[in-house]
């Protein structure tokens, strides 16, 4: 059933477009690579001791480990990978002594499965492999220490352990040696964390319906398990003194079958145990509330040990993912942030003393940026280090406590490593690396614009405007860009994200070709509090979300400079459904769109509708159809408005069966589509080249629309 489109009321940010800025652009001013081009900097990682600091930097598809120390902080390349050839750089440590960098190469591990397994995205005979590698700080060539993942240095700066084969393994972090099993236990092991003097080492082990917090000693000492219980234990954390592990339980799988459709509370609990005797208590329970559930944003609860035995955590229970501490011995927690903003990015000091973090707070032009905050883990004390127009993020301090190191954007210049004195005086924000950004990379970026609209049941919704200034009266065609996540917020300016710094960039190039790109961020995604993040009736339980999309279209519909009959629509991953889902039931809005990687059918995507078990949840029929009625399938019959649908045939994120499936059926419904498929790569593009083509194809895909004609095709475009 095609939707009619909802009217809106409209309340406007308070920055806003001059009427002036009525026109299509005649030009653009930079090319789609000039502006693609840019450095993008991830994995910031500080030594335990000294100044000295070490990330990741991708530079057109070549990853390499860059280092820096104070108090110059000029940045070195660590490694010299010359080829861009998808294998991401992860993990990235420096050992607590500032001798070495560690780093894994290879992976997809912004995944939702296999993340651990190689990404072999040049369809090489040979394919690559996920390994550990060591390098000394002040250069040398990079060692593979051993295949695996997730590698964790020794306090004692010698050893790594890591994960390989879902058991833990070790070797000296000079490669000397191979490396060797640790131990064998029953289950997946993961999360390995040294104890502070490097003697011991806590690790899950995920035994399917529950999992145990273990405690290996050496060869000869049995392993310790922390207060066993029918639960699921994760998050270990050492005290300072070593002596006592805290740690998260949530309860163990099983029960009979509840509804499916009502949210459910997923309750969480904090525990602390002897690491020797594996005796253990409940230090504090969450309420069994929706809003005391186990937080699902960046870090999960965050859970840390930190200084004047004080344990420190995240949690939504005021509404907002909000940082608390409470003391090892048990009492009442404190309330560490208090405000209508969110905490992310979080970092505990070395000394264990402050908590610092990017979060959504200042004016309110800043619910829409991210800025660093540091607060002591004793006291309701947060301090905003970064204020301003600018966006910060993954803020760490030195090892000797001097230094503030976090990465830094603006609406024009792209993320890059910077520094400011963490004690006073406070210095300016002093960039790393400025000269990695290439001479051409475009001066003439638009700031984005905050507006604020309402949807047709009125919820607020933020967004923001992409618009090129003109003095041309023609009206301008328009196009909304919805995000994937969907626990997401796109921000005014670049994003943290290279997956949305790559959407920043396109819909920057979008509005220099004469577009007004509108950026919705719709329910369910981050920056505007639970009620916002968890809504009721969407996803596959309603789509409720897709009425923000509608609005975002009433909105654009009302500025007097758009053309109403071109409004296009584009989005990758859940973005992509939505995509998929405006134009399946709102040809008449939505004249064309571009759907990447998107999900179309909810009915077979949930393990939850398994209809193989005796017991049956009791709504288990409401709601497949209504994850049916949810999924853009449901709606095909009124699908008209020509697509195009791109898709990774190696998506660890998105199956690409769902595409297939929507191929299949747009055929048959004489829907006019085109599609290009990127054999080998992932649902992230790991291939800088193959990112630029799928950037292109929508650009092409979309200016094609502003012909005067455009003859219907079924144009498979993929090699």
């Amino acid at each position: 059933m095609r939707s009619a489109i909802v009217s809106v009321a409209l309340t406007l940010g308070v920055v806003s477009t001059p009427a002036a800025q009525t026109t299509r652009a005649a030009a653009a001013s930079f090319s789609l690579e000039q502006v693609r081009a840019y450095p993008f900097p991830s994995e910031l990682t500080t030594a335990a001791t000294g100044a000295r600091v070490a990330w990741a930097f991708n530079e057109q598809g070549r990853r390499n480990i860059y280092v820096a120390e104070g108090p110059a902080f000029a940045a070195r390349p660590l490694t010299h990978y010359d080829r861009d050839d998808g294998q991401e750089l992860s993990s990235v440590a420096v050992s607590a002594n500032g001798k070495w960098v560690v780093y894994v190469r290879g992976g997809d591990h912004g995944s939702n499965w296999d993340d651990e397994l190689p990404v072999n995205v040049s369809s090489s005979p040979v394919p690559p492999k996920v390994q550990i590698f060591s390098v000394p700080f002040d250069g040398g060539e990079p060692k593979p220490i051993g295949d695996g993942d997730l590698p964790v240095v020794s306090p004692r700066g010698d050893v790594v352990a890591f994960v390989k084969g879902s058991q833990i393994w070790t070797a000296p972090i000079d490669g000397s040696a191979p490396a060797k099993a640790l131990f064998t236990v029953r289950g997946e092991t993961d999360d390995p964390h040294w104890s502070p003097d490097g003697s011991r080492l806590a690790f899950v082990a995920d035994r399917d319906d529950h999992s145990f917090i273990g405690v290996y000693t050496n060869d000869s000492t049995a392993i310790t398990w922390l207060a066993p219980a029918f639960a699921r234990d994760r998050s270990p954390r050492w005290s300072p003194d070593g002596r006592r592990i805290a740690f998260v339980r949530l309860p163990g799988t099983g029960g009979a079958p509840d509804s499916l459709l009502p949210p459910r509370p997923n309750p969480w609990e904090i525990w602390t145990a002897d690491a020797t005797t594996g005796a253990g208590q409940r230090l504090w329970k969450s309420a069994q509330t929706l809003v005391g559930s186990a937080p699902t944003t960046d870090g999960g609860t965050n859970l840390g040990w930190g200084a004047s035995d004080r344990i420190v955590f995240l949690s939504y229970q005021d509404g907002w993912p909000h940082l608390y501490s409470i003391p090892a011995s048990g009492g009442a927690a404190i309330l560490l942030t208090p405000g209508r903003y969110m905490a992310e990015h979080i970092s505990l000091s070395n000394d264990g003393r402050w908590l610092v973090f990017a979060a959504n707070i200042g004016d309110s032009l800043d619910v829409d940026r991210r800025h660093v905050v540091r607060v002591p883990v004793d006291r309701a004390a947060p301090e905003i280090v970064t204020p301003g127009s600018g966006l910060e993020w993954s803020p760490t301090i030195t090892g000797d406590g001097a230094t503030l190191v976090f990465i830094s954007a603006t609406a024009q210049r792209s993320p890059l490593p910077a520094t400011m004195a963490f004690t006073a005086p406070r210095t300016a924000i002093r960039t790393i690396g400025a000269d990695h950004i290439p001479a051409d990379f475009p001066a003439t970026l638009v700031t984005p614009k905050q507006v604020v609209f309402r949807s047709a049941d009125g919820l607020t919704i933020h967004g923001q405007v992409f618009e090129t200034p003109s003095s041309s009266t023609t009206r301008k065609p328009a196009i909304v860009y919805v995000h994937g996540g969907p626990p997401r917020q796109m921000l005014l300016g670049w994003h943290y994200s290279d997956y949305y710094a790559n959407a920043y960039a396109l819909n920057q190039y979008l509005a220099s070709r004469g577009f007004i790109v509108l950026s919705v961020n719709y329910r369910l995604g981050i920056g505007y509090g639970y009620d916002f993040h968890q809504p009721a009736n969407s996803g596959a339980r309603g789509a409720a979300e897709y009425r923000d999309v509608q609005a975002g279209a009433a909105y654009l519909r009302s500025l007097s400079r758009v053309d109403p009959s071109r409004i296009w629509i584009y989005g990758g991953s859940y973005g992509g459904y939505l995509t998929a889902l405006a134009l399946a039931r709102n040809s008449d809005v939505f004249a064309a769109g571009v759907d990447i990687h998107g999900v179309h059918d909810w009915s077979t995507y949930s393990r939850a509708f398994d209809r193989e078990r005796y017991e049956q949840a009791p709504d288990v029929d409401t709601a497949v159809a209504t994850a049916w009625h949810s999924s853009p399938v449901s709606s095909v019959a009124s699908w008209r408005s020509p697509a195009l649908l791109i898709h990774g045939d190696d998506d660890r994120n998105v199956r690409f069966s769902q595409s297939s499936d929507l191929v299949r059926r747009l055929t048959a419904a004489g829907v006019p589509f085109e599609t290009l498929v990127i054999p080998d790569d992932t649902h992230h593009f790991l291939r800088y080249a193959n990112i630029v083509r799928v950037d292109r194809a929508t650009a092409e895909f979309l200016e094609r629309r502003l012909l005067p004609t455009t003859a219907p095709s079924t144009k498979a475009t993929g090699r």
